[in-house]
């Protein structure tokens, strides 16, 4: 945890609370079931979630979870929910009583006092840039986090170009390029890549709200791993973030090897993500159905 004390902490985590409310307000229309709030999403993209009512200090309870639960199948969307542990304590026990599975993330912030970090370098051939909304390497910055998501780990692994190649014509038609541009374009999202041979290597992205912002997504192809390059596009992000009067710059890490990374950066962990959803038997699981942890770590709170 950082050295933060109590009242520094309480106010970063009120920060946090209205970014997590305000920014799927972009893309969603919202349902209040009193200590909680469902977004529901309007037009293409993954489904949002459901998560504490910004303000609320009354009690929560399994039936207040189970409720959103029928709502969420009603509509035929995800029976997911997101929150900060410590913002709402309570709520876990009662998530976990409705019989959801709570998945979770170290939640780590840069605060406005840590300086922005120096953009490691990275080898020969290989640019690090912000991505345009008319830049040529956009579909493949788009593509590469979603391989790098599906072999997770920081370890070399299999996928390499003929795979990026092959998502990046999977996504085509999708409506992913077309979202990510307008998101571009109103500067909602930056995207960031390391880019070789007018490929992305690695690439990710921060969703500015005021000022604060969240980077996600960060990944790097597998075969091109252990080169420093998610660091690199990290601190590029912070960059830009700061850039554009950002203060609080926050990210949810897959896992403590993965803290390590962003550490060097200077984020520190200061409270935990959990995400629920229900459990599904490891042989329904599917490769296009990423699970809802996933999906927070690759979209963050507005999904692509």
């Amino acid at each position: 945890m950082t050295s933060l004390d109590l009242a520094d902490r309480r106010k970063l985590l009120g920060r946090l609370e209205q970014y997590y409310d305000a920014v799927p307000r972009s893309g969603a229309r919202v349902e209040d079931f009193g200590p909680l709030t469902l977004f529901i999403r309007e037009g293409q993209g993954w489904p949002f979630y459901a998560r504490p009512t910004l303000g609320w200090s009354g009690a929560v309870s399994a039936a207040d979870v189970n409720r959103v639960r029928a709502r969420q199948r009603e509509l035929g969307i995800p029976e997911t929910f997101e929150w900060v542990a410590e913002a709402a304590p309570e709520l876990r026990a009662e998530v976990e009583q409705a019989g959801l599975e709570v998945h979770e993330h170290p939640l780590m912030v840069l605060g406005p006092n840590v300086p922005t970090p120096v953009v490691p370098e990275v080898g020969d051939g290989v640019v690090l840039r912000t991505v345009r909304h008319d830049d040529p390497v956009l579909p493949s910055a788009l593509a590469v986090p979603h391989l790098a998501f599906a072999e997770p780990g920081t370890g070399v692994g299999a996928a390499g170009l003929a795979e990026l190649d092959e998502a990046v014509r999977g996504h085509a038609g999708d409506g992913s390029m077309e979202r990510a541009i307008a998101r571009i374009l109103a500067g909602l999202t930056c995207v960031a890549a390391a880019v070789e041979d007018s490929t992305a290597l690695c690439a990710g992205q921060h969703q500015p709200v005021g000022a604060v912002t969240e980077i996600v997504g960060v990944g790097t192809l597998p075969t091109a791993r252990r080169r420093g390059l998610a660091e690199a596009v990290t601190a590029v992000l912070v960059a830009d973030a700061r850039s554009r009067g950002v203060e609080t710059v926050f990210l949810s890490a897959g896992d403590d090897d993965v803290a390590r990374i962003y550490a060097k950066l200077g984020f520190r962990a200061m409270a935990t993500a959990l995400i629920a959803e229900p459990a599904e038997p490891a042989e329904q699981q599917r490769a296009d159905r990423p699970s809802a942890a996933t999906r927070r770590r690759l979209h963050g709170s507005v999904g692509p």
